[in-house]
């Protein structure tokens, strides 16, 4: 007897087929929002346990306990990474205008380490790699802002229903993902976890140092000691050459202006008060932050910045992070070992 399928499964093909298709469509037509969602799942979890103390022990009405919250985080959070991207928008908007002004700068800080150092690491060819590399990172960043702050109203709006649902939204989570009950608890732990780590450890120690940073290049007078000191809480987030990437450069660069000891003091500064304020703040932060690698840092940053502008350099290892955990987790749900225990 010739073997048939039965017809069963060749409605059950057709319909996962039709399922799959209208996700893709659907996923697809809503990727811009996927900013705003990872934005309004961050704060939610940031928010949860304020938001249950408020209803549950101090008798707050839900709605208006989630717009509370809400109104505190656009005023703690929001409003402090708007006015920086402004800053980092108003000052870079120059040299997006203007490329070649990177070009002199690093033709400057090369002709210093020539004729001191007899080191030609600027070459006309790597300056101009240099430049290309940059002007593109700054130019996706500065879009990709434009586009996340478009989708702040989107996360809000997520955000509500969110607080506002929360038994709802969790028990119905907790039923229907498609794994172990040991397995789900795993997940929705090591998420809070890599979300505290990226959305609180990760910022208040860019923040320390770029505040760090700030006050000394103004203390040694740069001109723009301001854009400087963001620039470096930014590049603190990159492991092993952090903040070394910005206040390095700017010594140099002040150096080769003829101001010699403002450019070593601004050595000094970093290599003393800026990294001893990286580590005392990761020490301090350390129950918080995940362990996580550097890699997915790099990568996440590099991916973040590239689709959500300059808020990526928290999305991008979050999301990483969520997507290698989600896979350790479907190892051992379906792996070899996973298939042996059922």
């Amino acid at each position: 007897m010739i073997n048939q399928i039965h017809p069963n499964k060749i409605r059950q093909i057709l319909f996962i087929s039709v399922l799959i298709a209208l996700g893709l469509v659907i996923a697809l037509e809503m990727f811009f929002m996927l900013g705003a969602f990872l934005g309004a799942v961050t704060l939610y979890v940031l928010m949860r346990n304020a938001m249950i103390h408020l209803v549950v022990d101090y008798k707050w009405k839900t709605p208006l306990a989630a717009l509370f919250l809400m109104v505190v985080s656009l005023i703690l959070l929001v409003m402090p990474v708007a006015w920086l991207t402004s800053v980092v928008i108003d000052k870079l908007g120059p040299v997006m205008d203007d490329p070649q002004m990177i070009n002199r700068s690093f033709e400057q800080i090369n002709a210093y380490l020539l004729s001191h150092l007899n080191v030609n690491i600027f070459s006309a060819k790597n300056v101009a790699i240099v430049n290309e590399k940059l002007v593109g990172i700054a130019q996706s960043t500065l879009g990709g802002t434009v586009s996340i702050l478009g989708n702040l109203a989107i996360m809000y709006f997520m955000l509500y229903f969110m607080l506002t649902r929360i038994n709802d939204m969790e028990l119905w989570l907790r039923r229907n993902m498609p794994l172990k009950h040991s397995n789900v608890s795993i997940v929705i732990k090591e998420i809070k976890q890599v979300i505290y780590s990226n959305a609180v450890g990760i910022p208040i120690v860019a923040v320390v140092q770029g505040l760090a940073g700030m006050l000394g290049y103004f203390i040694f007078g740069s001109a723009e000691f301001l854009l400087m000191g963001v620039l470096t809480g930014i590049c603190s987030i990159i492991p092993v050459v952090g903040s070394l990437l910005i206040w390095l450069p700017l010594a140099i660069y002040e150096m080769s202006q003829g101001r010699t000891w403002p450019g070593i003091g601004i050595v000094i500064w970093g290599l003393v008060v800026i990294g001893s304020v990286d580590n005392i703040a990761r020490f301090m932060l350390q129950k918080r932050m995940s362990d996580t690698h550097p890699l997915i840092t790099i990568f996440g940053v590099i991916i973040g910045v590239n689709l959500f502008g300059f808020l990526g350099v928290i999305f991008g290892p979050l999301m990483l992070s969520i997507f290698i955990l989600l896979i350790k987790v479907y190892i051992d749900e379906f792996g070899r070992a996973g298939v042996e225990r059922h």
